[in-house]
């Protein structure tokens, strides 16, 4: 006899009476048991033999099924012995009930979750699909802004209604791999499938196996703001054409197993060129320039290829890889844009193994230029354009040499942003500010009081001194449409007016008019206020970093300017400003400093 057929017939008789037990309280089983005749009892394993079910040894049943659950701890806990069923039809009373529990897996589903959540954040899923500021995570919604118009991410919660829950393994995969929705409609290259098509089927299943973990959650898509003809999708089909072909990573059995690893995150999940690719007319990043630096939403992505002195070259793989982590390296810049939100998103979580595997071979790239060399003469005199400018705005904190004040202000000179092949961020940073992060001081929108000229003028100055050597293309436009695009808390001048307060300690102390501390114009009163702020926040919050702090105090500040309408826009941005630096100073004060607030971020 074969050990399926000794498993049968070694099971229990199992009475129909002790089964229904499981689906109704003992007083009303019992009673209606008075009335089933025969004394009615079977042995549950033919049920598995007339199934035709043969089974593993099981684990823990994968279902969302109460009553599965409840089934399964009674025929385990009576038999002893590993039960395995697809579907039980179960008579009691005359009433038909079904209670559904599966066959166990051999493979840790857990593991694959887990699995599937760690490349979900490879992927820095999360940033596109979610509403910044509170949206629910991977519900979809948020524009994402194009050369053609504005367009919403798509829910990916496993809402079989305005989700993805009624996706297959292959819909998953075919939208990953070639771009194509489950109703065979073209995605638009918004979506980095271009890049994704060559992340392996296992990874793509890992990650709807993460996102189908989710809660589903009723969201439908916005409309799209395309206009014609790119509000076609059937229009995609010449694009895809030019532009696309699916792929799968392939291995060089030259390089590294490390060096394979980083090329196979950048080249695919990560799809690092999407925003470090130069774009063509048409949108396509994929086929030119590739990691020689683009634009992406108005700020300049650098060039990360190895060339020593426009790209990464210079930098080690540990300064590199302390980058991704944490944004900021003290000899060569801090992160701005959009990539400070793939580092909070997604890098900083990744494993220092894949970090590593990305700097090296981010390192071993062909290096290429974006730009030519050739120093311009005119900035070699002391009346070059934007060196008053300079003088006027910025030498107080980033010094006459440019190279800032170490752990406080960051250097100009040999500045990755700085010497970037475009000057959007520079004239972002200047028109918009900074908030603190990584320990250093919160940077006035100062560009705010210039003229879109003096913001150019300044532009090329920063970046055609101390070594800086760049294109010195910068225009009064190029500024213009840059304050055009800036919105920050340090100007106050967001779609809604001021953020939101993220701390809560804080916003109860707005709430509780603490914050009314802040509205005077003496000098001695604001000081005294913030003392009072911070003494109480250090009781309240007491684990709160020291960037957290400044940044969620000038958003309360950022709500008590706004109010006075008799500032005009450089005033306000002025007054948000230095009230960020004088909160940043009165922290690293001696007094703050030894024992009031970490300064790594929390």
């Amino acid at each position: 006899m074969s050990g399926y057929a000794n498993r049968v017939s070694a099971a229990p008789l199992l009475p129909l009476n002790k089964i229904c037990l499981i689906c109704f309280p003992r007083s009303f089983s019992a009673g209606i048991f008075n009335h089933l005749k025969g004394g009615f009892s079977f042995k549950f394993a033919y049920l598995r033999k007339f199934l035709g079910t043969k089974c593993p040894p099981m684990r823990y049943p994968q279902t969302d099924s109460w009553l599965g659950l409840r089934m399964w701890n009674f025929f385990t806990a009576q038999s002893g012995s590993t039960v395995c069923f697809t579907r039980v039809m179960l008579v009691c009373a005359g009433t038909m009930l079904s209670a559904h529990t599966v066959c166990a897996d051999t493979s840790d589903n857990s593991s694959l979750i887990k699995r599937g959540e760690y490349l979900a954040k490879v992927g820095d899923c999360i940033a596109c699909h979610t509403i910044p500021d509170g949206g629910k995570p991977f519900a979809g919604g948020r524009y994402m802004d194009t050369p053609f118009g504005a367009i919403s991410t798509p829910n990916l919660t496993p809402d079989k209604t305005t989700g993805i829950g009624s996706w297959s393994d292959d819909d998953f995969y075919r939208a990953m791999h070639e771009g194509i929705d489950k109703d065979g409609q073209y995605l638009y290259p918004v979506f980095p499938f271009p890049w994704y098509t060559k992340v392996t089927r296992d990874d793509a299943l890992a990650i709807k196996a993460y996102l189908f973990s989710l809660p589903p959650e009723n969201s439908p898509r916005k409309p799209l703001k395309f206009s014609f003809p790119f509000n076609q999708r059937d229009a995609l089909f010449g694009w895809r054409t030019l532009f696309f072909r699916a792929d799968t990573f392939k291995p060089d059995p030259k390089r590294s197993a490390q060096v394979e690893r980083g090329a196979y995150i950048v080249e695919g999940l990560g799809h690092c060129g999407e925003c470090h690719n130069k774009s063509n007319l048409m949108g396509a990043s994929n086929w030119s320039g590739r990691l020689e630096g683009g634009e992406i939403e108005g700020w300049y992505a650098p060039n990360i290829t190895s060339d020593g002195r426009q790209g990464v070259g210079s930098w080690s793989e540990d300064e590199i890889v302390t980058y991704l982590k944490s944004g900021y390296v003290p000899s060569k810049g801090v992160v701005l844009g959009p990539m400070k939100e793939t580092i909070m998103d997604s890098l900083r979580y990744l494993t220092d193994d894949d970090l590593h595997a990305i700097a090296a071979y981010l390192k071993s790239t062909k290096p290429e230029e974006t730009h030519s060399n050739a120093e311009p003469v005119v900035y070699n005199s002391p009346h070059a354009p934007g060196a008053q400018t300079y003088l006027t705005y910025c030498a107080s904190c980033h010094r006459v040499d440019g190279k800032g004040v170490a752990g406080e202000i960051p250097p100009l000179a040999g500045n990755g942003a700085v010497t970037a092949g475009g000057p959007q961020d520079i004239l972002r940073v200047v028109l918009g500010g900074l908030p603190a992060q990584n320990g250093l001081s919160p940077m006035p929108a100062v560009g705010q009081g210039m003229t879109d000229q003096e913001i150019a003028d300044v532009a090329d100055y920063v970046r055609n001194t101390w070594g800086n050597v760049v294109p010195t293309a910068t225009g009064a436009g190029d500024a213009g449409k840059a304050r055009a695009q800036t919105a920050t808390a340090m100007v106050g001048n967001m779609p809604e007016g001021c953020p939101p307060i993220p701390v809560k300690e804080v916003a109860k102390m707005v709430e509780e008019g603490e914050a009314d501390r802040f509205n005077t114009m003496n000098p001695n009163d604001l000081i005294q206020g913030i003392d009072h702020v911070l003494k109480k926040l250090k009781q309240d919050a007491p684990g709160l970093s020291q960037d957290n702090t400044i940044n969620s105090l000038t958003d309360a500040y950022c709500h008590v300017a706004i109010k006075d309408k008799t500032l005009t826009a450089a005033q306000r941005a002025t007054q948000i400003g230095n009230f960020a630096v004088l909160v940043y100073s009165q922290i690293k004060d001696p007094e703050y400093s030894q024992n009031y607030i970490p300064a790594s971020n929390k």
